[in-house]
């Protein structure tokens, strides 16, 4: 009776140790599947991260090429927008002489023409001084 006793004993001993080593084992397991678990969503985030600065910065790359052809257009119609506007004060110049001159040559044949006129008669109607005398006419008065 002691001997099976002992030998269940020891079978006891025997499937605690059995059963502690399995439950090392599968803690050991569940360990190693968490670090590598961990890893995988450490790399993929590193990846996703990656991933996303990449797309900020070709955005970013876009964004600053489009405002260099905006701002290299926009100049483009300033230039331009200056040349006309030199283009009109050059026209209003050329205007602004171009009548300076006529109105002068207007004056000079006026004066020419002025000297060559008869002088008009200072006392109007042809009259002496201007009234009419001796004729009791009311319209004449």
């Amino acid at each position: 009776i002691q001997l099976e006793k002992m030998k269940q004993k020891q079978e006891c001993e025997r499937r605690k140790r059995i059963a502690e080593e399995k439950h090392k084992e599968w803690v050991q397991k569940k360990r190693e599947e968490e670090r590598r678990e961990k890893e995988r969503k450490l790399s993929k985030e590193v990846v996703e991260k990656a991933t996303r600065e990449l797309e900020k910065m070709q955005l970013q790359e876009k964004a600053e090429v489009k405002y260099k052809e905006w701002l290299k257009k926009k100049r483009a119609e300033e230039a331009e927008k200056k040349k006309k506007e030199k283009e009109k004060e050059k026209e209003r110049e050329a205007e602004q002489q171009e009548k300076k001159a006529r109105s002068e040559k207007i004056f000079k044949e006026w004066l020419h023409n002025a000297r060559n006129k008869p002088c008009p008669v200072l006392n109007g109607y042809g009259l002496p001084r201007g009234n009419s005398t001796g004729l009791y006419f009311y319209c004449t008065y």
